[in-house]
C-alpha cells in the first residue's frame, strides 16, 4: 500500500501481538501468527482486539481471572501496534505509562528510558505510571513520557510516523 500511513494503518486488516506465546493466546479465544518483513507477532483476540508487536517485544496478555478476552497488555520493549473496538476497553501498561482507550489505533513504543504514544484513529488517554498528570491524545497526537518531564502533547511529524509505521509493513 503507498500513501499516508494513517490512513494505511486504518484500513489495514489488523494483527495482534504477544510474547506469552500461542497456548496462553488460544486459552483467551486469542489467535497467534508470525509474520515477516519485518519479523513480528500478530493476535487477533474475540471481540475485535487485534494487536502487533515487533519480534523483540516483551508483552504479556492480562485477561479477568475468571475468563474473557484480554482486557491489558504490559509492554516493557520495543513497540506495539493496537486496534480495538468501539466500545471495548483496553489499556497498555509500559513502566512509564499508562495508554487507555475506547475504540482506537494506536502504536506504543517503550523503552528503559521512555514510552512513547502515537494514536491514528479515535482518542487514547495516557497517564504517567505513578503520577497525577495525564492527557488526551486525538488522531496525529503523540506524547513522549519520560521520567522528569512533562506530558507535551505534539502532532508528530510524517516522518516520526512513517518511521514508526515502517515497522509493521505499513
Amino acid at each position: 500500500m503507498s500513501g499516508n500511513p494513517l490512513k494505511r494503518l486504518a484500513a489495514a486488516t489488523a494483527l495482534v501481538l504477544v510474547a506469552t506465546g500461542g497456548a496462553f493466546a488460544q486459552s483467551q479465544g486469542c489467535t497467534s501468527t508470525t509474520l515477516r518483513d519485518p519479523p513480528r507477532l500478530a493476535i487477533r483476540c474475540a471481540g475485535g482486539l487485534l494487536i502487533e508487536a515487533e519480534a523483540a517485544a516483551r508483552l504479556e496478555i492480562r485477561a479477568p481471572a475468571g475468563g474473557g478476552p484480554p482486557h491489558a497488555v504490559t509492554l516493557d520493549g520495543r513497540a506495539a501496534l493496537i486496534t480495538v473496538e468501539p466500545g471495548r476497553p483496553f489499556q497498555i501498561l509500559t513502566p512509564h505509562a499508562i495508554a487507555s482507550v475506547r475504540g482506537t489505533v494506536y502504536a506504543v513504543d517503550a523503552d528503559a528510558g521512555a514510552t512513547a504514544v502515537f494514536v491514528a484513529e479515535g482518542r487514547v488517554h495516557v497517564a504517567r505510571r505513578g503520577g497525577s498528570d495525564a492527557v488526551t491524545l486525538g488522531p496525529g497526537d503523540g506524547v513522549d513520557v519520560k521520567p522528569g518531564e512533562p506530558l507535551i502533547v505534539k502532532r508528530w511529524p510524517q516522518e516520526r510516523v512513517s518511521r514508526l509505521f515502517a515497522r509493521f509493513a505499513r
